[in-house]
């Protein structure tokens, strides 16, 4: 069993209800969900290129995939997250756009977020005793020898490369797309999404997720409200 704490709006939000959508799962309950019917785009042509997202959800990763330490237990990282989430106050991201990332596509903010990476850092720092090291099979499957010097260094620090300097947050919308089919999805993407992206989303909870097994889709196993007792009534 693997968790992961991410970003995720809430099970009732709208862009979350969108971008269940989009991907073909909910990523609360686990189950399919239609993909929208989008001018120009076929349902079976957004399922194709949505697949290998949609094992992972409608979410921001914010910690990698970790199994637990030996001597680490569920009951204990619930707490802790419980804890952590308190300390931190909900704020809002800016307006979100889609974008590319390398060949893939996301939902990226469009101007730099200092507070998520903030954030970010804090969840890779306190939770990192938690996490299991990762294993050698683990270490090759990501790749190792593709990755840059500082990405490489923290994935045998951190157990991910995309942390600290080379973190970056982003909903992912879709697999590696070829050249020719890029721009067509993003433009369809962002019309979809753009409705709801007049304002930029708050940033109320932290999910922690959970893969049973390998392989497994992730679902969200808990949401935990930010900041005091007063702002979670707001949530």
């Amino acid at each position: 069993m693997r968790y992961s704490i991410a970003y995720t709006p809430s099970a009732s939000d709208f862009l979350g209800h969108a971008g269940a959508s989009w991907l073909g799962r909910n990523i609360f309950s686990g189950e399919a969900v239609e993909h929208p019917a989008l001018p120009g785009v076929g349902m079976d042509e957004i399922a194709f290129h949505t697949a290998l997202p949609r094992r992972e959800g409608f979410r921001a990763c914010l910690k990698a995939p970790f199994r637990l330490r030996d001597d680490a237990s569920e009951a204990g990282l619930l707490r802790a997250l419980m804890r952590f989430a308190g300390t931190v106050e909900p704020f809002s991201l800016p307006d979100m756009e889609v974008a590319r990332l390398g060949d893939c596509l996301g939902l990226v903010p469009a101007a730099p977020c200092e507070v998520i990476s903030r954030l970010a850092s804090l969840i890779l720092h306190g939770f990192d005793e938690f996490r299991a090291p990762l294993s050698e099979e683990e270490i090759e499957r990501m790749a190792p020898e593709r990755l840059s010097a500082p990405q490489f260094a923290n994935l045998y620090r951190w157990g991910d490369p995309h942390v600290q300097d080379e973190f970056r947050f982003y909903l992912p919308l879709t697999g590696p797309l070829e050249a020719r089919s890029s721009e067509r999805l993003r433009q369809s993407a962002q019309n979809y999404f753009r409705p709801l992206l007049e304002r930029g989303p708050m940033v109320l909870n932290l999910a922690l997720l959970v893969e049973q097994e390998p392989g497994a889709p992730f679902v969200v196993h808990s949401l935990h409200p930010m900041g005091r007792v007063s702002a979670r009534r707001i949530a």
